[in-house]
């Protein structure tokens, strides 16, 4: 039904999204609180101002950035490893990064009952990605941004794409980069809102 009701409707028909989306049980990967709320249409909260996003930003975003079966995908802000858990259905491999160590520890439990094999789990601060297992075909951040570090566009190869949520305020917009001569080039995707992630939040400035 979530896949017939907010995913298709959304214009989002690539069958590798379909399929990994049909087949990862998301209520196994949100809070036991939480599972009846799994499959609405909005962002499912996970705690500490994280959330699950909800299904049509989701795919939209998987759909926007084309990834193949060849891609190594950055899966930043991956929670309880549901994000993951699809990608790594659609991609060779992810590494996801999760900056909670109760969270990323329930997270990697659940990646290996539900076989993703595929999935490197990466405990850290979000802003700073993975480093050590990229450079990376696709970068993906899970949870809203006001500014983008550089630390994650170092990471993602020449010719890779990236897909963020930058915020204004209460207003969202989803935009998907690709990399040329080390500069990200960015085209907007659609609308759409979520949290603005820890380390991601734009600095005041100072005024007397």
């Amino acid at each position: 039904m979530m896949v017939d009701t907010q995913v298709r409707p959304s214009d989002v028909t690539e069958f590798p999204i379909i399929e990994a989306m049909l087949t990862v049980p998301r209520e196994a990967f949100v809070p036991r609180d939480r599972i009846e709320a799994a499959y609405v249409s909005e962002h499912v909260p996970l705690g500490g101002g994280r959330v699950l996003l909800d299904p049509r930003v989701f795919s939209k975003m998987l759909d926007a950035l084309d990834i193949s079966n060849a891609d190594l995908v950055l899966d930043v802000g991956s929670g309880l490893g549901y994000s993951a858990a699809v990608i790594a259905r659609i991609a060779e491999a992810v590494v996801a990064v999760e900056d909670d160590e109760t969270r990323a520890s329930e997270a990697q439990s659940l990646l290996s009952e539900h076989h993703a094999d595929n999935v490197v789990l990466h405990e850290g601060p979000l802003d700073a990605g993975a480093a050590e297992h990229g450079p990376y075909d696709v970068v993906i951040v899970e949870g809203g941004v006001e500014t983008l570090p550089d630390t994650l566009c170092d990471q993602l190869k020449e010719g890779g794409r990236m897909a963020v949520i930058f915020m204004e305020g209460e207003l969202g917009t989803v935009r998907v980069g690709r990399k040329y001569d080390g500069e990200i080039n960015w085209r907007f995707a659609f609308n759409g809102t979520a949290p603005v992630l820890p380390g991601f939040t734009k600095e005041e400035a100072f005024a007397l």
